[in-house]
């Protein structure tokens, strides 16, 4: 079902960056690599160019993901502090829920945004980020999955809260 308005929704799914490799402390601490901070930043540069700025932030709450999230903001606006070039900063939430996540639990934090939210950026893992696009678009997810700091766009007239199908219409790996 599509909402009264046939409103065009964007949902952006991003696999985090390049990350330190696993080490004594838990995974959920890695960090990011200097070329993940880098790429990270080439991301949202890369969303800002093509006027893809979100209004809410789903991101998990592992350290790799919240710095990719960080990167990903100051790439789109030049500063950490700063609203997007376009308006206003987006909601962000951090969810514990979207560490090793399965699609459809990460699903479901995507069906909870706001109905009036038109772009919704979901940062997350492997293989659960790869699941949910090949879930969506099940013809145009790439059958590798998604690498680190890949931007897979997808978009749909269903409501968030009907989400079951939406269509691959980019894909991007950021590189600085």
């Amino acid at each position: 079902m599509t909402d009264a308005g046939g409103t065009l929704r964007t949902l952006v799914l991003l696999r985090h960056a390049k990350a330190e490799a696993p080490g004594i402390g838990p995974d959920i601490r890695r960090p990011l690599t200097a070329r993940g901070h880098a790429d990270s930043a080439a991301a949202g540069a890369w969303l800002a160019r093509h006027g893809l700025l979100p209004d809410v932030v789903v991101c998990s709450a592992a350290r790799r993901t919240r710095q990719t999230w960080h990167g990903v903001k100051l790439g789109m606006t030049g500063s950490p502090d700063e609203a997007g070039p376009a308006g206003p900063a987006p909601v962000v939430r951090y969810e514990p829920g979207a560490y090793e996540a399965q699609p459809a639990e990460l699903l479901t934090l995507v069906r909870s945004a706001p109905a009036e939210a038109s772009t919704v950026l979901l940062v997350a893992h492997n293989p659960g980020i790869s699941l949910l696009s090949a879930f969506l678009d099940p013809e145009r997810a790439d059958q590798e999955g998604l690498r680190t700091s890949d931007l897979v766009v997808h978009r749909t007239r269903l409501t968030w809260a009907e989400l079951l199908r939406a269509d691959i219409t980019a894909r991007h790996t950021a590189r600085a």
